[in-house]
């Protein structure tokens, strides 16, 4: 009888494992992948819905650890060291919890991100960087939660949680221009520079108020390293030389880029031209 039994036991085991039964979950996977300057980000995360549930302080209670989402621990991958709230938080993986409130959030950057839910042992020491975001009222609802990376510039973006009508959104600053000007540094000196190399490092130097002397030139050897440069390379390269005081050329390239922009009918590259043009003559 007990052989019987175990049997039956190790069938219905066997069964469970190896069952075909193939239903959503109630709370679906999500992957995020995002790039913030030359930073990579990677988000993984479950999304639960509203379902017509009061959710915060109620189904999330306030000030208590949540696991920012449902299942496994959400987590957050960075390619590079990152800087949340003036805390240094290196390259890697995290997961992300959360104490809500009605009037703000704390976020922390946890280095144990392998667990289930809730259910970690805190420990202070394993919180490698927080920050306290002010929670927003939306004038809409966001039935599944969702969490998203936004207000992407240059150098910083935010991570930001919508869920029901509460948003809330803390910024990241990634070392953009220390890598930028490491492989420029890197390039130049190797000795045999592109002329796309030559182009970005000019257009670099020129969005974020380098040396223009120094943008000026590379852009320079970059064209003239082509032997017919399209209109978008001319167009910054009137910009830069209209920016490094030489407008009799910075007039001559933008003419130049105008022409061969109406030539492919690109219409937003010959607005820019004449926007540019006019401004010159205008004496801007």
């Amino acid at each position: 009888m007990k052989k019987i039994i175990m049997t039956l036991l190790c069938s219905s085991i066997l069964a469970l494992s190896y069952g075909q039964v193939n239903v959503p979950q109630a709370s679906t996977y999500s992957e995020l992948k995002a790039t913030i300057g030359l930073t990579e980000i990677e988000i993984q995360y479950s999304r639960p819905n509203k379902k017509d549930r009061e959710i915060f302080g109620n189904v999330v209670p306030y000030g208590k650890i949540w696991r920012t989402g449902a299942n496994a621990n959400t987590t957050i991958v960075f390619s590079d060291d990152v800087i949340i709230d003036g805390q240094t938080l290196e390259a890697g993986k995290y997961a992300i919890f959360t104490k809500p409130e009605k009037g703000n959030w704390e976020i922390y950057f946890y280095s144990e991100n392998d667990n289930w839910g809730n259910q970690v042992q805190w420990d202070e020491e394993k919180v490698r960087a927080k920050t306290t975001a002010e929670v927003q009222i939306t004038p809409f609802i966001t039935e599944t939660f969702t969490i998203s990376i936004d207000d992407i510039e240059m150098d910083k973006g935010e991570i930001s949680f919508r869920w029901d009508d509460v948003y809330v959104a803390a910024e990241i600053e990634v070392p953009t221009d220390t890598k930028a000007m490491t492989s420029i540094e890197k390039t130049m000196q190797n000795g045999t520079p592109k002329a796309q190399d030559y182009i970005s490092a000019a257009n670099y130097f020129h969005q974020t108020g380098k040396d223009v002397n120094q943008a000026k030139e590379w852009i320079d050897e970059g064209i003239k390293m082509m032997e017919n440069p399209p209109y978008y390379f001319l167009y910054s390269q009137a910009l830069i030389h209209e920016k490094a005081g030489n407008k009799e050329n910075a007039l001559k390239i933008a003419n130049a880029s105008l022409e061969a922009a109406k030539e492919a009918a690109d219409e937003a590259y010959i607005r820019q031209n004449q926007e540019l043009i006019k401004g010159i003559e205008e004496g801007r």
